[in-house]
């Protein structure tokens, strides 16, 4: 871990009943390119760009940047910390345990909340999920979570990328100690409805359940900036040749669908996608790298689709076929039995 320590905090548990209610805005942004090389190419010497972004995003009311301890193996974290103490404004910030296989304890839980915390300089955060379901140890995990929330590390917690099943299961054990799941982070978007089909979106709804929507411009594929042609760089460029190359019938009809209602509303196609998921109760958190994608995106939020454009939209997107051929995440827990994962 790098950065300076954080404050001590609280050894002794507080009533669960003590964290005031989280209220997140309309939309957040995610920081997951923020130290990605991977899948976002990630390359130190424009963290400028990202700090410019930082200050003035922080400057805005509500500001809410969700990160994990995988992004950038921390580096994600540390960089928020970092123009948290230079500018010396502080937004609101959710944060992930990664469930990898050996972790298996409630305490593994802790402990990583804590190493958390150290990189961003804080002694609390508003927001700890579950970044996705492990095939063993959910339950664990559950329980760390209640723990994180009862030290007062956290506002409020949270799991990501879980199904309808395992959301129920996790509010339900959380719910024994007194604390709500506040909110359920998936892969939501026009090119990846399939939460609406399957029952996951209407699950949540049922329990009070926030969704949260990564990649609600389907990885950028809805920016207007990308065709069959023209493809992204790096892993992204597999999942574009599936949706312009492997269904360009489907493609063509979504990307004019969303290409209309920006042009109707003088919008870009980028917030046209983000205003859909809006308009669907939930609460996109679309990423962004520079000044530039931080303002298309909070543009999104000075006027709204109506019921023919949501309609619309929702005809094109219903004709979409998922773009991976395999589910990245565990289907069933193999101790309980439990399906963990949904789309």
């Amino acid at each position: 871990d790098s950065g300076p320590p954080a404050a001590t905090v609280a050894a002794a548990p507080v009533a669960a009943a003590a964290a005031p209610p989280l209220v997140l805005p309309a939309m957040g942004i995610g920081a997951w390119a923020w130290g990605d090389s991977l899948f976002w190419k990630y390359d130190a010497k424009f963290d400028f760009e990202l700090e410019e972004l930082f200050e003035y995003y922080a400057s805005q009311p509500d500001a809410f940047l969700d990160t994990a301890e995988l992004y950038g193996l921390g580096r994600s974290e540390m960089l928020i910390g970092d123009f948290e103490r230079r500018s010396g404004k502080r937004v609101k910030v959710a944060s992930k345990f990664a469930a990898l296989p050996w972790k298996t304890r409630r305490e593994d839980v802790v402990q990583a909340c804590e190493a958390s915390l150290r990189r961003m300089g804080r002694s609390s955060m508003e927001l700890y999920q579950i970044h996705f379901p492990n095939a063993w140890a959910n339950e664990a995990y559950w329980d760390g979570l209640g723990d994180c929330y009862e030290r007062g590390l956290v506002q409020a917690v949270g799991v990501s990328n879980y199904g309808a099943d395992a959301v129920e299961a996790v509010s339900t054990s959380l719910g024994r100690r007194g604390i709500p799941l506040y909110s359920n982070q998936i892969q939501y978007s026009l090119l990846y409805p399939f939460a609406n089909s399957n029952g996951l979106k209407r699950k949540c709804d049922q329990l009070g359940v926030k969704v949260l929507a990564y990649s609600p411009i389907g990885l950028g594929l809805l920016s207007g900036k990308y065709s069959a042609e023209q493809l992204p760089e790096g892993p992204r460029a597999e999942l574009a040749k599936a949706f312009f190359n492997g269904q360009p019938e489907t493609a063509a009809g979504l990307v004019d669908a969303v290409a209309k209602t920006a042009e109707k509303h003088g919008a870009t196609p980028s917030q046209v996608a983000i205003n859909w998921c809006v308009a669907k109760g939930t609460t996109p958190i679309p990423g962004a790298r520079n000044l530039r994608q931080l303002k298309d995106n909070l543009g999104a939020l000075s006027w709204r689709l109506d019921a023919a454009d949501v309609a619309r939209l929702d005809a094109a997107s219903a004709a979409v076929q998922p773009l991976a051929k395999a589910n990245p995440f565990p289907a069933k827990d193999v101790g309980s039995g439990l399906r963990m994962f949904d789309s």
